[in-house]
């Protein structure tokens, strides 16, 4: 290989996903760099500029008017930082999120319509030679924490959610196939009617797979939100994922305008309860039951949204 053959591969690339062309729907009206600003912030509910600058290798003078600019036009606002006084939060408004949601949007149509040229059978080869390029091309170090993203379920995500849950809780906590019928039916009742202003699933993505969900439900309590099927895969597990689920479940919880957000687990569930906890859950009861083939303990948790802080 050559330096020319990569140089020749460049090309041909950045002109299939349209990079430089930056007159097309795709952006408009942002640039691609302002777009990626965007679904930075759309995808990590917390963050500053250093952490935006490290994870997007931006000059910070470049980002500091890409900020001004979308802080002007009302896009994102600008507050201290919950853990260092010397950084400012930056979040996105509501016209923000909707700027960013059209952008992923059409990304998402886009990349679709090119894959639709890809005929069934070579979409495993592609995916593979894509993670191959950037296995050899990484700097082989492990993942980071912000190399992972958290983005809307796709078509198969909701099915994924169903086998992935069965099939961990089957290997780590020995649950049987009842399990299996419960997420399927939670995840089918959400799929058939849910209000996607008060509701929302969240897939974390690594590596372009799919490695984590929680799904933020209406409970039958009024003005309560329910947290469900919260789920890291074991060999993402260490880089904040279901820290960043949860934050991005309570977060929109509270834009929603519920009062708390409820959840039911069992006591085995030892990591998902130190999450539980760190984000303001109180336990409030608990009870021993027989299900999904083990003796367990279930335990209520609960979150006020509207609680003062200690």
């Amino acid at each position: 290989m050559t330096v020319q053959d990569i140089r020749s591969f460049n090309r041909f690339y950045t002109n299939v996903i349209g990079a430089l062309d930056y007159g097309r729907r795709l952006y408009a009206p942002y640039t691609l760099t302002e777009s990626r600003v965007l679904y930075e912030l759309a995808h990590a509910p917390r963050t500053d500029a250093a952490d935006l600058r490290t994870q997007l290798h931006l000059d910070a003078g470049y980002l500091t008017r890409i900020l001004n600019k979308f802080e002007e036009d009302g896009l994102v606002e600008r507050g201290p930082s919950e853990t260092d006084p010397r950084r400012r939060r930056i979040t996105l408004t509501a016209p923000g999120r909707e700027a960013a949601a059209l952008l992923d949007e059409r990304a998402r149509e886009t990349v679709g319509a090119m894959l639709d040229t890809v005929r069934a059978e070579d979409r495993p080869r592609l995916a593979q030679a894509m993670r191959t390029v950037r296995t050899i091309l990484g700097d082989g170090s492990a993942p980071r924490p912000e190399d992972v993203v958290l983005r809307e379920p796709a078509p198969g995500d909701l099915g994924w959610i169903v086998q992935r849950n069965a099939a961990l809780y089957a290997a780590e906590y020995g649950f049987d196939a009842d399990y299996e019928g419960l997420v399927a039916r939670i995840v089918a009742d959400y799929a058939e009617d849910h209000d996607p202003h008060l509701e929302r699933t969240w897939i974390a993505e690594l590596d372009g797979r799919p490695v984590g969900c929680v799904m933020c439900v209406r409970d039958d309590a009024p003005g309560a939100a329910r947290l469900r099927l919260l789920l890291v895969e074991p060999d993402a597990r260490g880089l904040r994922i279901g820290d960043r689920l949860v934050g991005a479940l309570v977060d929109f919880a509270r834009e929603a305008g519920y009062r708390e957000v409820v959840l039911w687990t069992n006591d085995i569930l030892g990591a998902a309860r130190r999450i539980y906890q760190r984000h303001g859950f109180v336990l409030v009861a608990e009870k021993p039951h027989h299900s999904f083939g083990r003796d367990l303990t279930g335990q209520d948790w609960r979150l006020d949204l509207y609680a003062t802080p200690e």
